[in-house]
């Protein structure tokens, strides 16, 4: 869900940006490693412990055998991405080693991980390093977004209702879309719409008005109008609303979002040439 978070978790311990980690859905959870390695944790602040010791996030840290770590409920935040050098070692599925739940494949058995469970880690290719921290991006702030193919079907008090008030994530939410609850944004436009094309971060309005904001699991197309588009930059910000907490919208150019994809890969390259000098 929240990509940057993972990224950065696995810059810190050495492994490719895309390898294997654990993604944790608001805890509290408690893991045992029965091996020694390399680890680190990013995402929500969850007020980890090592042996009982703080443990702070965005910090690569050496665990022994027998070593756990305990996360509580997230300080701030919803999910926390813990990184073991090597990556988790789980089947390649259709070139991916994620979990897809609704389908019920990949990663453990297709399912969410289970008390009891054990997760192999693969051979890490980069030997143990000394500990080093980052500064992560802070979470919060409005989530910005760009016109959608059907932003002018709304009228002008439903585009202005979009931007000006807060929006509550409903419990309904899930990998798929989190639905939003707020003024219902009416479509003036009466045309039929057809079926489109999907993806991540666009936000379509059924009929009843209510917005839903498509997720890291979304399906490939839909018929709904689509009014906005998070954009690829703040998407991991929106991974780590939890249900229940509000958002807000922010309009960007094409322009901006850009420019804000540019510098997150920018903080990624600095990161990761800091960490090799280290």
């Amino acid at each position: 869900m929240d990509r940057l978070s993972l990224m950065i978790g696995n810059e810190l311990v050495g492994n490719a940006v895309d390898a294997a980690a654990l993604e944790l859905c608001l805890p509290p959870a408690s893991i045992r490693f029965d091996a020694a390695g390399s680890i680190a944790l990013s995402g929500a602040d969850c007020a980890a412990r090592l042996d009982g010791r703080p443990l702070g996030i965005g910090r690569r840290v050496e665990v022994q055998a027998g070593t756990t770590v305990e996360l509580a409920a997230a300080v701030s935040g919803a999910r926390a991405y813990l990184c073991v050098a090597g990556g988790i070692d789980v089947p390649v599925i259709l070139g991916s080693r994620s979990t897809d739940l609704q389908a019920r494949m990949g990663g453990l058995e297709g399912r969410m991980i289970r008390r009891g469970d054990v997760l192999g880690v693969l051979a890490s290719t980069t030997p143990p390093l000394p500990s080093a921290g980052v500064f992560l991006p802070k979470i919060g702030g409005p989530i910005r977004v760009m016109a959608g193919p059907e932003f002018e079907d709304f009228g002008p008090d439903a585009r202005n209702a979009f931007f000006e008030s807060s929006w509550r994530v409903t419990p309904q939410s899930n990998r798929m879309g989190y639905r939003l609850e707020g003024p219902k944004l009416l479509r003036q436009a009466t045309h039929e719409m057809k079926s489109h094309a999907v993806f991540p971060g666009i936000i379509q309005v059924p009929p009843g008005g209510a917005p839903i904001v498509l997720m890291a699991d979304a399906h490939a197309t839909g018929g709904y109008p689509r009014i906005a588009t998070v954009i690829a930059a703040d998407q991991w910000q929106l991974a780590q609303v939890a249900p229940g907490a509000s958002i807000q919208f922010a309009m960007c150019s094409r322009a901006a979002a850009i420019l804000a994809w540019q510098e997150q890969q920018a903080y990624l390259q600095a990161l990761r040439n800091s960490l090799r000098a280290h």
